[in-house]
């Protein structure tokens, strides 16, 4: 296989100058692509691009909410988006308050069957959820459809994909084999209905043996050590506490764009 390994400048740009869909691996605040993230918010103070994005994220935390504050974004579709222990995510909670985003109500059991129409490479998905409830009413683009066996009335939750999925990895090699660890969420499933599929990963090995993300579906490798900061990268390092409850309470404030800076400088991306 083809070598991958590329710089972050060359990965962040690899997204679309507007309207990409990308999504975020990870789970809450456990691995998940801050760096990147980061490194977009740069590009996009540098470039003014990418925007009008849509996050597509199982679960939604500080990399997708340090977008929404940039104004980069102009849709989300997730089925948590917030900070757990330490709250609501700010940009995201202000953003959804003003209507400045859409907001494409999901649940666990919309995204799973749309992520798998998708990895299936047809058009819906049926199940039973959402039946009886009045979610149909906020996603009139979810239809139902007659078991045409049995006769009983589904739910038809449409296909999901996206042009590019960002995963975070412990250890890839340049070929692109990636381990990420027991919490997987669902971030085997994002590379498979992506178009495009860049790992970052805490250390990049010569070869590995085991791999839970295979080389041929990974168009780019990046070696990000801390590349979670400040979500944590279990077995690597905790979660950042105090870093997490600083943003949590300078979003929103005229200490928020100083907040940025450093990490941004912390990244090595402030003067990129």
């Amino acid at each position: 296989m083809a070598n991958k390994l590329q710089t972050l400048h060359q990965v962040v740009d690899l997204i679309p100058k507007k309207g990409c869909t990308i999504a975020f691996g990870g789970m809450t605040l456990y691995r998940r692509p801050i760096m990147f993230a980061l490194a977009l918010l740069a590009r996009y103070q540098r470039e003014q691009t990418p925007d009008e994005m849509s996050l597509l994220c199982f679960t939604a935390g500080i990399e997708s909410d340090l977008l929404v504050g940039a104004g980069m974004v102009s849709k989300v579709r997730s089925c948590y988006f917030g900070l757990e222990a330490f709250g609501l995510a700010p940009n995201f909670t202000s953003a959804a308050g003003d209507g400045t985003i859409e907001i494409i109500e999901e649940t666990e059991a919309s995204l799973a069957c749309g992520i798998r129409a998708g990895m299936s490479n047809v058009g819906f998905l049926p199940s039973t959820a959402w039946q009886g409830t009045d979610l149909f009413m906020l996603r009139p683009d979810v239809k139902e459809v007659v078991d045409p066996y049995s006769g009983e009335t589904l739910t038809a939750f449409p296909a999901i994909t996206c042009d590019v999925a960002v995963i975070h990895a412990l250890e890839a090699d340049p070929d692109g084999n990636a381990m990420i660890g027991g919490n997987k969420g669902v971030d085997e499933e994002l590379t498979l209905i992506a178009d495009k599929v860049i790992i970052t990963a805490e250390r990049i090995s010569p070869k590995l043996e085991k791999a839970q993300i295979v080389g041929p579906v990974v168009d780019a490798v990046v070696e990000l050590p801390e590349g979670a900061w400040p979500s944590s990268c279990h077995p690597l390092y905790p979660l950042d506490g105090m870093a997490i409850l600083e943003y949590t309470e300078k979003a929103g404030t005229d200490e928020y764009n100083h907040l940025i800076t450093t990490w941004l400088k912390k990244c090595g991306l402030g003067n990129s």
